[in-house]
C-alpha cells in the first residue's frame, strides 16, 4: 500500500526538556497504516527555504474511544534546523508528513520473549512496539539508556502496560552506570538460545554492540538504523546499508525500502 502525504496539523507540542519534545499531528490515516517501526518523512511548513523531509519513528499512535486512529506523535531533539523548527512548532502549525514507510519489526515467536533495547531518542518505535507485544500477551523488557536520568522519558507508561524496565544512565544519576549493553550481557547468559527476540534502536555503535552481544548469546536480534535520507521512497540512495544474507557477496541496499529494520547479523558492521 503506497505511503499518505498528510498536511497535517500539530495539535501539541509537549515540551520533555531543553532538547526533548514530543509533537503530536492530525495526521491519524497514517497511523491507522503504521506497524511499529515504521517511519515517517516530516518537514514544517515555517521551512520555507528546502523541500527536504526528516525522518522520524512513529512514536505513539492517538485513538478515539472507539479505537480510531485519530493522529500520531514523533518524538523530537533538536540537533539541527528542521529539528529546531519541530521544537519550537505552535499548536495549528502545519507539518507535511509522508507515511508511513520501512520496514517494521518482526513479532516474535509465541513462546518468545521480547527485549527492547534503546539508547536516546532510540526509544521512538518502542511506544508502539510495546502496545502491540503486551497486547500479544508477550512477556516484554524494556533495557533504556541516556546521558542522565533527566533523559529517560515516559518511564510511568511503560510500567503501567508491565513491562519490566532496565535502566542505565552514562552518568549514574539513575539505574546502572554505564551503557545498555552492560545488563544486556549480563542478563542474556544462561537463557536458551532463541528464547529471546532483542529489538534495538538508537546511536549506530549501539545498535552494532547489541548485534554482537545477542549474536554471541544466540538470540535473534533486529536493529533499527538511523541513516541520512533525503526522499524516503528509494530515489536518492542517500541511505545505503552493507548487508549479507548467508554466505552470499556483501551488497548495499536502501535502508528506508529494505529497513529501517534489519537482522542485526546481517548488517556488515565496516
Amino acid at each position: 500500500m503506497p505511503p499518505l502525504d498528510v498536511d497535517a496539523t500539530v495539535i501539541e507540542n509537549r515540551p520533555l526538556s531543553r532538547d526533548y519534545n514530543v509533537l503530536t499531528l492530525s495526521a491519524g490515516e497514517v497511523g491507522a497504516r503504521t506497524v511499529a517501526g515504521q517511519f515517517v518523512m516530516v518537514r514544517p511548513a515555517t521551512m520555507t527555504d528546502t523541500l527536504l523531509r526528516r525522518p522520524f519513528s512513529v512514536f505513539e499512535v492517538l485513538r478515539d474511544a472507539a479505537g480510531t486512529a485519530t493522529a500520531i506523535s514523533i518524538l523530537n531533539k533538536r540537533a539541527g534546523r528542521t529539528t529546531q523548527a519541530l521544537y519550537d512548532a505552535r499548536v495549528g502549525d502545519r507539518v507535511a508528513t509522508l507515511g508511513p514507510l520501512g520496514r517494521a519489526y518482526t513479532p516474535p515467536a509465541p513462546v518468545q520473549e521480547a527485549w527492547m533495547v534503546a539508547g536516546g531518542v532510540g526509544l521512538a518505535p518502542f511506544w508502539t512496539l510495546a502496545m502491540r507485544l503486551v497486547a500479544a500477551g508477550t512477556r516484554t523488557t524494556l533495557i533504556y539508556g541516556a546521558r542522565s536520568g533527566a533523559e529517560l522519558f515516559y518511564l510511568d507508561f511503560f510500567e503501567r502496560l508491565g513491562v519490566r524496565l532496565v535502566l542505565t544512565t552514562e552518568d549514574g544519576s539513575r539505574g546502572e552506570h554505564g551503557r545498555v549493553t552492560l545488563p544486556l550481557d549480563r542478563d542474556l547468559a544462561g537463557r536458551d538460545p532463541q528464547s529471546i527476540m532483542v529489538y534495538a534502536c538508537g546511536p549506530e555503535p549501539m545498535l552494532e554492540a547489541v548485534a554482537h552481544v545477542s549474536a554471541r548469546h544466540h538470540q535473534p536480534c533486529e536493529v533499527s538504523v538511523e541513516r541520512t535520507m533525503g526522499c524516503g521512497l528509494g530515489g536518492c540512495y542517500s541511505c545505503v546499508v552493507k548487508v549479507q544474507h548467508g554466505t552470499g557477496a556483501p551488497h548495499y541496499v536502501r535502508s528506508c525500502i529494505s529497513g529501517p529494520v534489519f537482522d542485526g547479523a546481517e548488517i556488515v558492521w565496516d
